[in-house]
């Protein structure tokens, strides 16, 4: 099948596949139309000025004629948001955007339940399965920089009803998440100085973060660059530190692996494993932002191809590495990793005391506090954008979907804000207790949106493969294939399952324990019956897309198939014509 010389569908209004005409496009020029030239206005005025809805050009299209999937495609292809981050942003977000205290202090728990070679291995398995995440999600990305990013391609590839499901699960995890990190962020003060209110520092982190959201995107990305930079030299400085103090270089003299003897490398056995694949799934928790990202950033064909490499990078050194170190360092009998009061229960921060380092139990609770600012961050600009998206798909009320002529998604924006309010919990006592049953509610989201990542990226290919296309039109393939997204599936329906094993029967317990499921496994009774009363209110006309209706152009920001083909084969053969060293470079970063 010729598909140059098909006709696009009738709600993709435009030329034919392979001409230069660019109304898909969603660079920034599309979407405001020629204007006179502005009035000069002073700095309050355009500061007030900036919070008026964009203007958008009208396309013409009939909403009656288009289903909703079709109009799905449109809206978060045309979706107006900032394209200001750089290549620069998009690295360091994707190399240490979401570390935080899954790892630093998450990991001890980890620790703890697995032993430090249950620990390593649980992070070489997860790491390989977001490392297959991130390649399949980056192929679609790069090739479909859309609003709202994986959200939009669930209602694309699959189904508008698993879209608008993982969407605001996945919006409700970043939610909770942001109270949560902001009582962290009052805790981790408290290292320091218990003296102070902790809703004191929880109002200072609440402004903070809510200010830097209000600069837009480009705040966001200069604050999570900065940040990264804080988290990368830290937990660089505990590795080169750590084989020191393993080497000899403590108050404890040489150490080696002898704590993968004594105690032992292994701990409570397959339930110790599973337990491990659950804490350090969490750990990873927030990888996919990049992706999110790449609708607010300048190229996301050159940027964002790269920033997903690094994420091997972060795995390795981040996270391998450093489960390594950790195992060698703190026996996992220590009694501190359980009964440690927030920070205090980090194995980052009880090695360091451990060995004798004095001063740098403090610089690592300072890096902790740059962590936890960063997800509650982070927490913001994820929940914000895919609130916005959902409602730019007509998912939730239109007034979520406004976007100022900043590119701010204001209204997501204030709905995130209203729930960090919730920070202000750190003075009750059951505080603890409150946002157990707040994280129940999506304790299961992420796993969920990884496995619809691998998924709708092997519906993907099947789509372009059902139409006659090829991957020589896709700007970045993923080097894993659909057998990396078959394998991550896999690994992901595994550690569910060991999710709920373990909720039903936690270590130390051979009863069965209800309440422990319903605080670990709620989201999935709630995820089905989401998905159900979505379908019922649509129309239960069918659970998937047909692979031949599925839409493979609109949102694209290379529009011209010929050029983009030229493009991507010229630099297949530069590359070929390089040393076997700068391409085994090219591969991982």
């Amino acid at each position: 099948m010729d598909y140059e010389k098909q006709q696009r569908p009738q709600y993709a209004k435009g030329p034919s596949y392979g001409e230069t005409e660019t109304y898909h496009s969603t660079s920034q020029e599309s979407y405001n139309s020629p204007t006179p030239a502005p009035t000069p206005q002073g700095a309050f005025a355009r500061f007030i000025d900036s919070f008026k809805p964009m203007d958008l050009e009208e396309e013409g299209y009939d909403p009656s004629e288009l289903n909703l999937t079709q109009r799905t495609v449109i809206a978060t292809s045309k979706h107006p948001l900032a394209q200001k981050l750089k290549a620069r942003h998009l690295q360091m977000i994707a190399i240490g955007g979401s570390i935080g205290t899954g790892l630093f202090v998450g990991s001890g728990w980890a620790l703890y339940a697995g032993g430090p070679g249950f620990l390593l291995l649980g992070y070489l398995i997860i790491g390989y399965c977001l490392l297959c995440v991130m390649y399949a999600l980056g192929e679609l990305s790069v090739q479909f920089p859309v609003s709202g990013s994986f959200n939009a391609f669930f209602s694309r590839f699959v189904d508008p009803s698993w879209g608008f499901t993982l969407g605001i699960m996945y919006a409700c995890s970043w939610i909770v998440s942001y109270p949560s990190e902001l009582i962290a962020a009052s805790m981790t003060i408290g290292y320091w100085n218990k003296s102070i209110n902790p809703a004191l520092w929880v109002a200072i982190f609440y402004v903070f973060i809510a200010s830097v959201n209000l600069f837009g995107v480009k705040g966001y990305g200069e604050v999570e660059f900065v940040l990264s930079i804080v988290k990368i030299i830290a937990v660089f400085g505990f590795i080169i530190c750590g084989i020191c103090v393993i080497a000899g270089a403590g108050d404890g003299g040489y150490i080696g692996g002898k704590y993968w003897h004594n105690p032992g490398a292994f701990n409570n056995g397959l339930k110790g494993l599973c337990t491990v694949f659950i804490t350090s799934a969490f750990s990873f928790g927030g990888i996919e932002l990049v992706a999110l990202a790449a609708a607010e950033s300048v190229n996301p064909r050159k940027a964002l191809p790269k920033a997903t490499k690094q994420v091997f990078w972060r795995i390795f050194l981040f996270y391998i590495l450093t489960a390594i170190v950790i195992g060698s360092l703190v026996p996992y009998t220590n009694p501190d990793l359980l009964s440690g009061d927030g920070p205090t229960a980090s194995p980052f921060v009880i090695a360091l005391y451990e060995a004798g380092i004095k001063v740098a139990p403090s610089i690592m609770n300072g890096t902790i506090l740059a962590a936890v600012v960063s997800v509650g961050n982070s927490s913001v600009y994820g929940s914000s954008r895919t609130l916005c998206s959902l409602a730019a798909q007509g998912l939730l009320p239109k007034i979520v979907a406004y976007v100022d002529k900043r590119g701010r998604p204001l209204v997501a924006i204030m709905i995130s804000n209203a729930v960090g309010l919730l920070g202000f919990l750190v003075v009750n006592e059951n505080q603890g207790e409150v946002f157990t049953w707040f994280y129940s509610v999506c304790s299961l989201s992420a796993f969920f949106t990884w496995g619809f990542i691998c998924f709708t990226h092997i519906r993907w290919r099947s789509a372009l493969n059902a139409q006659g296309r090829t991957l020589d039109e896709v700007a970045f393939v993923s080097p894993f294939g659909i057998v990396g997204s078959y394998s991550g599936m896999l690994i992901l329906a595994f550690v569910i399952g060991g999710e709920i094993w373990t909720a039903i029967y936690p270590i130390g317990s051979d009863t069965p324990q209800i309440v422990t499921f319903f605080q670990y496994c709620l989201s999935l009774p709630l995820l089905l019956i989401i998905f159900a009363i979505h379908k019922t209110v649509c129309g239960w006309r069918s659970f998937m897309v047909s692979l031949e209706d599925i839409d493979l152009d609109t949102g694209r920001r290379d529009v011209d198939i010929q050029q983009l083909r030229f493009e991507i084969a010229e630099e297949k053969r530069l590359l070929q014509e390089r040393s076997i060293f700068y391409r085994i470079y090219n591969f991982f970063c």
